[in-house]
């Protein structure tokens, strides 16, 4: 006791030193669990740690037996390392009161712990030692899926589908809607449990278990949930609502067993879609039609087969390749396949979906690689409605529309049930509330393709909205997706989480990079440099000016408006380091106009030095007779690079922006796709131009300003 008191009152005396390189360090043994063994004991080690990479670890067996003085460990002095041991204990005592027993030793060197006891510390009192500033180690099974005792939902359908009616009539009578039958098993990890385990655990009341091998926590409602399952074990359900119950949402009078849904196994042909239990996912190896004109790449066949799969067992698909991978080619290649197959079924009609500024180029590419398809194109002031668009559309294999007119137009668009819905660029989805989102998940369709390179750009509910096209109902209401997957994963990175809804949506989604080794061995390589330039000394004057002038007044104001002085100043400089031109003559304050410094009117280029070091890249590029692409998020900013590439250049130039008609737009893409190399430059508005078209001439691309999304940029550049 006298020790004990000593030893409380040197820590006192002498607390934690911050600057101090060692500290505490637990580390948690599991215990060799014997048969005859009632009471197993864990084993709570006690360590000195440098922080560093990687970290040091010092046994407290060489502390007590080395100088009291001094301790030499790698380098590293540690001055009177016995009194550091015994400060850091009792500093750990405070938050940690079992530590206490460890004082009144002549050499602590760990203590030992219950079953309970080491339950608690992993649970609470780990926690509280690691905010506190010390180290913890615990056996590495704790927290993991694979000894986590729960339920694991189990799935059963047939091997293969039966019908005599081809894959057109496999496809209908299967789906999320298709009946198959569902249990609950009880499981750690992916591992479902004996009889006899789970007799074992139903036995026990410890709150950790050794079952199988290994140490599970125990659930809190085991007993109930166990009880639960022996009286309902399952039934027969739609595959969807099966599927809700996987993700552990409660379908109608049907709720989980109270215990974690671990995930779920899957038999027969739902085995094969969702690449799990005793028949995994094995799309097959499907040749290009033969009307198909071109040549499909090895990676192309295989996205072909995989949406042929899927169609084949009534489930949407969203192919999100990489941009400029050749999606567009690839949905051309499924309409002309389904066509050659011999099912005994004439495919319907195909609604296709896609921005204003694709129309032309999805009817050039139809007519280029599908000429036997018919197409209509349903937009412009002359298009069709009541029976003469239902005429239309039953004469033709594919009816080319807008996002905007789907929502528009629904009465006509929606009327009829469409053999596919096909959207291109389907993040214009990706708002779920809004008036066309929801009109076009409202189309009927036996089958729905989503194509897009950027199926996530901001958030989740980005995901939601496309799956929900895709396969709706399949994750469950946008309300329930956002408290269950959105916000768990985007605020609290929960990575459990990410990975469950990685697994559920794998299935339905394809996403190929150019990285991927299957891919790059067919595509040339993409390099990228990053060119730097000064401002010009009436750049920086009128730079300095706005800054000085944005901090003058921002302390004075608050809230929303402090936020949109601060956007709109960024703005105003963004558009200085682009060219002094660009900015608009009303953003002039009082000491912008009053810099001194004399603009040089005479050359355009010679203003910005951005816009210098532009004009030196295209005149090596012209030189060695290349095509470029440059890309600006400013409209203001296109016309003046297109008056100095005039002006500089002397070569003439086109720029397409947001007000370009559509005739014109694919007027400009045929100049500058044409070989005759007369328009090698292309201007191009980062939004209009950044998605869906295929201007393959151009081997250079430049982003001449910067857009807050690099998900958007990588989408412009793959324009190429």
């Amino acid at each position: 006791e006298m020790l004990r008191q000593v030893r409380s009152w040197l820590v006192r005396l002498e607390d934690i030193d911050h600057a101090r390189p060692f500290r505490l360090g637990f580390k948690l043994l599991e215990p060799e669990v014997a048969e005859d063994q009632a009471a197993p004991e864990w084993w709570l080690s006690f360590h000195l740690l440098l922080d560093g990479e990687p970290a040091v670890t010092v046994e407290l067996d060489r502390v007590w037996s080395a100088s009291p003085v001094a301790h030499v460990v790698d380098g590293h002095r540690i001055d009177r390392p016995q009194e550091v041991v015994l400060a850091e204990l009792g500093r750990a005592s405070r938050v940690y009161s079992k530590i206490e027993s460890a004082l009144s030793e002549a050499h602590p060197v760990g203590i030992r712990l219950t079953t309970e006891e080491a339950a608690q510390f992993l649970r609470e009192d780990r926690e509280v030692l690691q905010e506190s500033g010390f180290g913890v180690v615990v056996p590495d099974w704790w927290g993991k899926r694979s000894s986590r005792l729960g339920v694991r939902l189990r799935i059963d359908a047939p091997s293969e589908p039966e019908s005599s009616g081809g894959s057109d009539a496999i496809a209908s009578s299967l789906g999320l809607n298709s009946l198959v039958r569902f249990r609950w098993q009880l499981a750690v990890g992916d591992q479902p449990l004996t009889t006899a385990e789970l007799q074992q655990i139903t036995q026990s009341t410890a709150p950790l278990l050794y079952v199988a091998g290994r140490w599970v926590e125990r659930a809190g409602a085991l007993d109930e949930a166990a009880q639960l399952i022996d009286a309902h074990p399952g039934g027969e359900v739609t595959l969807r609502d099966a599927l809700r119950l996987g993700q552990g949402a409660k379908v109608g009078d049907i709720a989980g067993p109270g215990l974690p849904v671990l995930g779920m196994d899957a038999h027969g042909w739902v085995g094969r879609v969702l690449g799990v239990g005793d028949e995994p996912q094995r799309p097959g190896t499907v040749e290009q039609p033969s009307s198909f004109v071109g040549t499909l790449r090895p990676y192309q066949k295989t996205g072909l087969g995989w949406l042929a799969f899927l169609e084949r067992f009534g489930f949407g698909a969203c192919l999100a390749d990489d941009m400029g991978l050749g999606k567009t080619i690839q949905l051309i290649a499924l309409l002309l396949l389904e066509r050659e197959e011999e099912t005994g079924e004439t495919p319907g009609t195909t609604l296709l979906v896609v921005p204003t500024s694709l129309i032309r180029n999805w009817s050039r590419e139809l007519v280029r690689f599908g000429p036997s398809l018919t197409h209509h194109v349903h937009h412009g002031p002359q298009r069709l409605d009541g029976e003469l668009f239902e005429a239309a559309a039953a004469a033709h294999d594919i009816v080319i529309t807008t996002y905007a007119l789907v929502a528009r137009d629904r009465e006509t668009i929606g009327s009829r049930s469409w053999w596919r819905v096909v959207l291109d660029e389907a993040q214009f989805i990706k708002n779920p509330p809004t008036r066309q989102a929801i009109a076009i998940r409202n189309l009927e369709a036996e089958r729905r393709v989503a194509l897009t390179g950027t199926p996530v750009e901001n958030r989740l509910s980005e995901l939601w909205s496309i799956m929900d096209f895709c396969n709706p109902g399949y994750l469950g209401t946008a309300e329930d997706f956002r408290r269950r997957c959105a916000v768990p994963i985007e605020r609290h990175r929960d990575r459990e989480q990410a990975e469950s809804l990685r697994r559920l949506v794998h299935p339905f989604i394809l996403r190929r990079l150019k990285s991927d080794p299957a891919v790059i061995v067919d595509l040339p390589e993409c390099t990228q440099t990053k060119e730097f330039a000064t401002l010009t000394p009436e750049q920086a004057a009128i730079y300095q000016a706005i800054v000085d002038d944005l901090l003058s007044d921002v302390d004075q104001i608050a809230g929303m408006k402090r936020r949109g002085r601060v956007l709109a100043a960024l703005t105003r400089l963004k558009q200085i380091c682009n060219h002094p031109a660009q900015l608009p003559d009303t953003a002039l304050v009082g000491p912008v106009r009053d810099t001194g410094i004399a603009a040089d009117h005479g050359s355009l280029s010679a203003r910005s030095g951005k816009c210098r070091r532009l004009m030196e890249m295209l005149e090596e590029l012209l030189a060695a007779g290349d095509t470029s692409l440059i890309f600006t998020q400013y409209r203001r900013m296109g016309h003046l690079l297109a008056a100095m590439i005039r002006q500089d250049l002397d070569i003439e130039v086109q720029f397409m922006h947001g007000g370009t008609t559509p005739a014109r737009r694919q007027e400009m893409i045929d100049c500058f796709q044409d070989a005759d190399g007369t328009m090698p430059i292309f201007i191009v508005s980062l939004k209009t131009g950044g998605i869906g078209l295929n201007l393959t001439a151009a081997n250079h691309v430049f982003h001449f300003d910067r857009w807050w999304n690099p998900a958007v940029e990588s989408q412009a550049t793959d324009r190429a």
